[in-house]
């Protein structure tokens, strides 16, 4: 990556002007149309015959004008570059450096890296990082199949997640002057779309507990998640020591979540308690992992008769819509869901309310006078 030059340069209108430009090589990003670009126009002009010494005095004050825009220009340019740490940083493994920064964060960051290092190849320098690069990479996971599932496409809303993440990464590395630009300025979003939160009703819940799962562990854990909320990665990772118990004989859950790396204190019941098992050391749910959800979940819910589409995550859901219409207050279900903000958890009203006129709907009187019922 060779230091852009600036050089100012002239160029005769027809109408016998002289305009002043900038010349950049190589070329620089343009911020109002983003594309390369080597000229720059400064919209100063020059008399091509001055006729009088007012005229080639007025001549010179632009051209010193022009000359200090163009030092400028080029001082920028230079702090840029300075901004390396040295001058091989251009050439140095972006896919390393991205590996290094995965300590510490949760799968969602992984799976980001992994479907990165897909789109690459496997090889990737920092001098590879260009607008032009990264919106590859979007357009990649907007067509993605799933990594473990490859018949699958990711959904769209997986895909603007990852493309967050992946864009928060570029924040740090320009932060850290790995990257010579910000591309995070040239880069769009990935719209969401509104997805219908699937939940189980109280008598589905209760169907599902009274189903034999051939695995007792995914029984437990999902049941678990139905009683407290907690996300499919933060119970696989849950440990003995981050339960404890109250004075009066209650029991309590201190963790920090995988997600949004929340500390949180989560009171639970003696009945979400007794789904953990004996008490021990190390996981409290031992053998929890997510092939095991891949594989037995689906037999599972259909086995207890329930035909919607129910993920592991849809536990989590079940458990505040089922709190929310029991009468709990918005900001407790909040806290109890480590939401940073009750707007996220003013979703799960909606969903309730959606499904309230939908069964609003539902109640018919026939035209012959027979009674109301429900639609099925």
């Amino acid at each position: 990556m060779s230091l852009t030059k600036v050089t100012l340069r002239k160029r005769l209108l027809p109408s016998g002007k002289i305009t002043l430009y900038l010349d950049y090589y190589p070329a620089v990003r343009d911020p109002q149309t983003n594309k390369m670009s080597r000229r720059e126009y400064l919209g100063i002009y020059l008399s091509s015959k001055p006729r009088s010494q007012e005229e080639r005095e007025l001549n010179k004050e632009k051209m010193i004008t022009a000359e200090g825009i163009r030092a400028q220009r080029e001082l920028s340019i230079l702090r840029g570059d300075l901004g390396f740490i040295d001058k091989e940083t251009p050439k140095q493994d972006f896919l390393a450096y991205y590996r290094q920064n995965l300590e510490g964060h949760d799968q969602k960051w992984i799976r980001v890296y992994d479907h990165f290092k897909k789109y690459c190849g496997g090889e990737c320098k920092m001098e590879d990082i260009t607008v032009e690069f990264c919106d590859g990479f979007r357009d990649y996971l907007l067509d993605a199949d799933q990594l473990m599932h490859s018949n699958r496409k990711l959904s769209r809303n997986s895909a603007a997640g990852y493309w967050s993440t992946f864009r928060g990464f570029l924040n740090i590395a320009y932060r850290e002057h790995k990257i010579k630009e910000n591309v995070n300025d040239y880069l769009e979003s990935i719209d969401t779309i509104d997805t219908h939160r699937q939940y189980l009703t109280l008598e589905e819940l209760q169907a599902l507990a009274d189903t034999q799962c051939v695995s007792d562990v995914l029984r437990r854990a999902s049941l678990f998640s139905c009683l407290t909320g907690l996300r499919f990665g933060d119970i696989r990772d849950l440990t003995w020591d981050k339960i404890t118990t109250y004075p009066d004989g209650g029991h309590c859950l201190r963790i920090t979540t995988e997600k949004t790396e929340t500390d949180a204190s989560l009171p639970i019941t003696e009945e979400a308690m007794e789904l953990c098992g004996t008490p021990g050391k190390g996981q409290v749910f031992k053998g929890f992992t997510y092939a095991l959800v891949q594989k037995e979940l689906d037999n599972w819910i259909k086995d207890a008769g329930i035909e919607k589409h129910i993920t592991f995550h849809c536990f989590r859901h079940t458990y505040a819509t089922l709190l929310l219409s029991s009468g709990a207050d918005i900001y407790v279900v909040s806290k109890m869901l480590t939401h940073k903000n009750v707007g996220t958890t003013q979703i799960y009203t909606e969903v309730m309310d959606k499904d309230k006129r939908k069964a609003a709907e539902g109640l018919k009187i026939k035209k012959n006078g027979s009674p109301a019922k429900f639609r099925v």
